[in-house]
């Protein structure tokens, strides 16, 4: 037996979620069981977490989409027991059984081996958000990163912490946007050189193109932020979208793609092909300063989570959680 959080739900009641200890013969079909060490919280997981249900369509349910830790037993023959081992996405916590356990059991397909230099606490203080930050990096790097500065939106959440920290170690510029005036001493301290309070930025306006100011940009939000971040970008540069959290609708017109040659570069983490993870897995390991990573990290267990999953919804949660499941 091991302990798990469970969300349950019974007919039309909401689902309600709780740490139970249940049996290896409940956990889903794989190839790899792994002895989890390490979670973490992404929305997603306030999502599957929470009373409104969101993404969980089978009950009961164990959340997680990410964790690491020691493989303990695989019919594959690319891991072997005690490898480490990370996993983001792939729909895990959502329509598979997750990482909010002490053991997990998934498909060998769905593993990264742990990159040198980082051990599994690390990689969940990492997790989908911080792989999500540098899959976005690279997506600009790939498009070529102008002069200026870099923006980061949503800036104090767990994509945008990375992204800042990452960005400035790389040695670019980094405004970081942010909603809460008491995140400026944290910002800061990941390496940006400039705060834009949100509200400089929730402003619309009926202008399609307004100054050229920013270099590229990692957007977290979406919606009207950025449509109008869109129009204040450089000649030929890009923007990263990795986030809603402003909301799904585009409120903007394509003369930013027209006139200035802006690229928008859409972010998927989830369903990315493993010779896609790897690289970028090992990119995280070299260049996000593991000082900066720890000045994110807030500790936390299998218990804390009901209460997590509704703060982050509501954007109460800064940086990166990292759950040590097993205490």
């Amino acid at each position: 037996m091991f302990n798990a959080l469970v969300v349950r739900k019974e007919g039309e009641e909401k689902p309600v979620a709780g740490v139970e200890q249940i049996g290896e013969d409940m956990l889903p079909e794989g190839n790899v069981t792994v002895a989890v060490e390490y979670s973490t919280v992404n929305y997603k997981d306030g999502l599957c977490i929470g009373p409104g249900g969101g993404l969980v369509r089978n009950y009961p349910h164990v959340p997680g989409i990410d964790f690491a830790g020691t493989v303990e037993a695989s019919d594959d023959d690319r891991y072997t027991p005690g490898d480490k081992v990370v996993l983001t996405g792939w729909r895990v916590g959502e329509a598979h059984w997750g990482g909010y356990a002490q053991k997990a059991r998934v498909n060998a397909d769905w593993l990264v081996p742990l990159p040198a230099g980082l051990d599994t606490r690390q990689a969940m203080a990492v997790g989908t958000a911080g792989f999500t930050a540098m899959l976005a990096v690279m997506a600009l790097e790939d498009h070529v990163l102008k002069g200026g500065p870099v923006l980061v939106t949503g800036a104090a959440g767990g994509v945008g912490s990375v992204a800042t920290a990452i960005l400035a170690n790389l040695g670019h510029e980094v405004a970081a946007v942010t909603g809460r005036p008491e995140t400026e001493e944290y910002l800061r301290g990941l390496g940006a050189t400039q705060i834009v309070p949100r509200e400089e930025l929730n402003e619309t306006t009926k202008r399609p193109l307004e100054k050229e100011v920013w270099g590229g940009c990692v957007d977290a939000v979406g919606g009207e932020m950025l449509a109008r971040v869109l129009g204040q970008m450089q000649y030929g540069a890009s923007v990263a979208a990795v986030g809603l959290a402003g909301g799904a609708g585009l409120p903007a017109t394509v003369i930013p793609f027209l006139l200035r040659g802006v690229n928008l570069l859409g972010i998927d983490s989830v369903m990315q092909p493993f010779e896609n993870r790897l690289p970028a897995w090992e990119r995280i390991a070299k260049h996000l300063p593991m000082d900066k990573l720890e000045a994110m990290v807030r500790p936390a267990t299998l218990s804390d989570l009901p209460q997590l999953g509704r703060d982050i919804l509501k954007g109460q949660v800064k940086g990166r959680v990292v759950v040590d499941v097993n205490s």
